[in-house]
This record gives C-alpha cells, sequence and structure tokens, in this order.
C-alpha cells in the first residue's frame, strides 16, 4: 500500500493551481511563484511527514556507515516516491515534474543522500524510460521501476567527466545484440541498482555522434560493480565504478535510437540540473532550520546570539540567498513543465543553490560555534554534503559557461 500516494493521483493534468484573474491596476494579476496545486501541496506535506519520522532517525548511522538501510529504500517504493511521474498504469503516481522538485527538496532537508537516490530514478532514469521507451521496455521496465528496482545513469568516465562526450566505453554489433567493453566511473546507486543506463559508443570513427544508450541488467554477465568511493559527503548513497567485460547486450535493449545518446544524455541533464538545485536547496534550508533555534536559545552575554546585529545581518543575508535559490528553482521547474525553453534558468538554479548551500553550511557552523563543529549536531553533515552539488551533474564552471553562451546569443540582434 503507498499511504502517500492516494491523495497524490491527480484527476487534472494541471500542475498550476487555478487562480483568479483578477483586475489590479489594471492590469491581469498572476499566481506568486510559491503558489501550489492542491495536489502539490499534499505531496508535500505527506513527504516532509514521512522524512521526519522514516529517515531522520537513521540519518547519522547511515552516514557512518557509507550504507543506505534497506528500510529507507522499501519505504521510498512504498510510498510512490520512485515512480512520481510514471503512469498508474505502470504502478506509478501519474504526477508532474514539479512535484519530483519539492519532494526532493523535502527529503534534502533531512538527508541529501536519500534525496540524490530519489532524484536520479525520478528526473533521469523513469524519465528516459518513458520518454524513449518502446512500449515493451516501458512495461518491463517502468512497473519495476516505480515499485522495486533502482535504476542507474552511466555516463562518466575516468577520462571523460565534464568533457562528457569523450568516452572510450564502446558496443560493437555481433548478429542480434551488442558486446560493451570498458568502464566507468562515479555511478550513483550503482550498489544497489538492478538496472544500468549505459552510454557507449558504436561508431568511434563518427565521435559523439556514436554514443547509444542501452539497457544493462545487474545480473548480466560481465558487468562488474566495483568497490564503492570512501567520499567527504553523501556517504549514504552509493558511488562506484562499474566494469564491462563483454557484456552482452540485446538489440532490443537499445534505448532509443542509435547514435542519439549524447543527445538524450544533455536533455537530461538539463532536467537533472532543476533535480541537484532542488537537492541544494532543501539540504541549505534543512541546514539552516537546524541553527536558528539554537541562536534563539544560546545566550553569550546577557542575551541570545541571534540578538547581536553582526549575527541578525548575516543570518538576514543568509535567508535572503535561500530564498532566491528557490526562486530560480521553481521558476526553472515550471518552465520545464510548461515546455518553454529552461535550460539557461536550470544552469542558473543549479549554479546559484550549490554556492548558496556552501555558504549556508559554513555560516551555520559559525553561529553554532564549538558545538557545530562536532557530529552531536547534524550541521557538519550538510557541510560536508554540499560540497558535491559545485562538481556533478555539471560543474560550476560548466554551468557558467552555458549560462555565458545564452547570454552571448541573446545579444545577437
Amino acid at each position: 500500500s503507498k499511504p502517500c500516494q492516494a491523495g497524490w493521483r491527480s484527476t487534472s493534468t494541471k500542475s498550476a493551481p487555478e487562480v483568479p484573474s483578477e483586475q489590479s491596476s489594471g492590469g491581469l494579476s498572476f499566481p506568486p511563484l510559491q503558489t501550489f496545486s492542491e495536489e502539490e501541496t499534499m505531496m508535500r506535506d505527506a513527504v516532509k511527514k514521512y522524512a521526519q519520522e522514516r529517515i531522520a532517525p537513521l540519518v547519522s548511522k547511515m552516514d557512518e556507515d557509507s550504507f543506505m538501510d534497506q528500510e529507507v529504500i522499501k519505504s521510498l517504493f512504498e510510498h510512490g516516491l520512485m515512480g512520481i511521474e510514471i503512469d498508474p498504469q505502470y504502478g506509478g503516481s501519474g504526477s508532474s515534474f514539479f512535484s519530483s522538485i519539492l519532494v526532493i527538496e523535502e527529503l534534502a532537508k533531512v538527508d541529501p543522500s536519500v534525496a540524490v537516490l530519489c532524484d536520479i530514478q525520478n528526473t533521469l532514469i523513469n524519465t528516459l524510460f518513458a520518454k524513449l521507451g518502446t512500449p515493451a521496455q516501458k512495461e518491463q521496465y517502468l512497473s519495476r521501476l516505480s515499485t522495486d528496482m533502482i535504476g542507474s545513469f552511466c555516463l562518466s568516465e575516468a577520462e571523460s567527466g565534464s568533457d562528457a562526450f569523450s568516452l572510450k566505453t564502446r558496443a560493437e554489433k555481433q548478429k542480434d545484440y551488442y558486446v560493451i567493453n570498458g568502464s566507468k566511473m562515479w555511478i550513483s546507486n550503482a550498489e544497489h541498482a538492478g538496472v544500468f543506463l549505459v552510454m557507449a559508443n558504436v561508431d568511434h570513427s563518427a565521435g559523439y555522434r556514436g554514443i547509444t544508450c542501452f539497457i544493462v541488467d545487474r545480473d548480466t554477465e560481465g558487468l562488474e560493480i566495483c568497490k564503492k568511493e570512501n567520499k567527504l559527503g553523501l556517504r549514504a548513497s552509493s558511488t562506484c565504478p562499474v566494469n564491462f567485460d563483454n557484456v552482452k547486450v540485446p538489440v532490443k535493449n537499445i534505448l532509443g535510437q542509435i547514435g542519439h545518446g549524447y543527445k538524450y544524455a544533455i536533455g537530461m541533464l538539463n532536467e537533472g540540473r532543476i533535480g541537484i538545485a532542488a537537492q541544494m536547496l532543501g539540504l541549505a534550508q534543512g541546514c539552516f532550520d537546524h541553527t536558528i533555534p539554537y541562536t534563539r536559545q544560546r545566550v553569550q552575554f546577557g542575551k541570545r546570539i541571534f540578538d547581536f546585529q553582526g549575527m541578525q545581518h548575516q543570518i538576514a543575508h543568509v535567508a535572503t540567498q535561500i530564498e532566491a535559490a528557490r526562486l530560480l528553482t521553481y521558476n526553472a521547474a515550471r518552465l520545464r513543465e510548461a515546455g518553454r525553453p529552461f535550460i539557461k534558468e536550470a544552469c542558473m538554479a543549479k549554479y546559484h543553490a550549490s554556492e548558496v548551500a556552501t555558504l549556508t553550511t559554513s555560516k551555520c557552523i559559525e553561529w553554532m560555534g564549538g558545538v557545530g563543529f562536532t557530529k552531536d549536531y547534524p550541521i557538519e553533515k550538510y557541510y560536508r554534503d554540499c560540497k558535491i552539488g559545485t562538481i556533478y551533474e555539471g560543474t560550476t564552471n560548466i554551468q557558467l559557461t552555458t549560462i555565458a553562451k545564452f547570454i552571448d546569443k541573446e545579444y545577437d540582434n
């Protein structure tokens, strides 16, 4: 049973609420950016409650053990959080992209490791299957991805990080199957994944135009998931190298068209950046929410440390930055949902939110003083978890380069 899900299934496909347009000073009035539909509000509230009750008690131990508790994974599926946009005919919640963003934000407030598991599943894996899958592929995989199977996205390699399409993994055609050889690095969710979407080149002479997306099941002979990385942050989220040694993949397991893998990867990473922005936004807000009560309770020199003007100005500045990150993130998500161009906005949201998470967590440790530096409080974990935000799914420099390209084009005329 999926306790939260009943309230999430929407009879209407509209994601934005119906808000009456009123005449105000002669113009139309539009709903503020932080206006949610009834479904979105219910979903956000349900996830907030779920994260506090089911995830919060396990966060510290999962971080220490570098392992995602199986009960957490199971409960994510039970609550319908791994198939948010998947059509109900495949067991999904049939909800919207914006709902996914709200879920990722709420989970990240409690544990960014759980948020990234949910993020990759919903914004990368499920979306690729839903957009590109044949009816048979959808039937086979979407029904599992929404109920009990984690997916993993295999693009990066030791020699191809930001330069993602210089990848060396190749797939050679034999009769009615391909043989994949190569290895991938930094593969999130690999430890628990049941299916891998693998980018491999079928024609090296064509360069990136040979890159093709293959569906590879975990138990395929020759697929090896290596020892996971011992990481600074997001420790409960597994990140592993994955090796492919003469892995046979039938032609029917090609996702989409041959040679279009690079287009699919770019498209998914653009959407995925909004997910990472939501993760960093939730992380910053969660850290802030743990810290401010402490500044209101701790007394020094006869008054709350919150009452010192030097503290108030810093707190107000950080709160403003978090709010700006939220508006950038929600705007990018609404643009994507409305089918409008959103790439520049997604890059801005991801860039700004990860910078804000860095600022927030650093400041929160300072405001907490000595105790902020200990593992007795969750602040130091948020500090460690946020660093990856400026690196994965496009480094800060890659975001800035992309934003600059769009600005350059805008001034062509």
